[in-house]
């Protein structure tokens, strides 16, 4: 073997080893609790359990990615209703207000900048821990 890796984060770290999105969406329990799988540049590639409703918010300072693994979701706007089906994505333009939602429960990857808030400023009980790995 070679020579022990220093303490580095992990996605620091080269890997051979593909990322399984469907091992890796067992291992969240929780809806709405968003969970990083990568990481390129700035930008977190997030796994996700939808069901009900999120709340209304925005994000000013970027664009939001969602692409459905598995399920329905709907991304609502105040004017319209986006409904997204697996393998379908859609982007969120910055500083749209928007909400999703899930009948059931659906896995999304969402794709944005490290340190964007779920929940935008909007806040509240669904506010989920920030850059938490699986």
């Amino acid at each position: 073997m070679g020579p022990d890796l220093p303490s580095v984060h992990p996605a620091q770290r080269m890997s051979d080893i593909a990322i399984n999105l469907v091992s890796k969406l067992t291992l969240i329990r929780e809806h709405w609790s968003p969970r990083v799988i990568a990481e390129m540049n700035d930008v977190q590639f997030k796994l996700v359990k939808l069901q009900g409703d999120f709340v209304w918010h925005q994000h000013a300072e970027t664009d939001e990615v969602f692409l459905v693994v598995a399920g329905e979701m709907q991304i609502g706007f105040r004017d319209r209703e986006v409904t997204l089906r697996q393998g379908e994505m859609f982007v969120v333009p910055k500083g749209v207000e928007h909400i999703t939602r899930a009948v059931q429960e659906c896995h999304a990857l969402i794709v944005e900048p490290r340190g964007v808030v779920n929940t935008g400023e909007a806040g509240g009980e669904l506010t989920a821990g920030n850059d938490v790995w699986i």
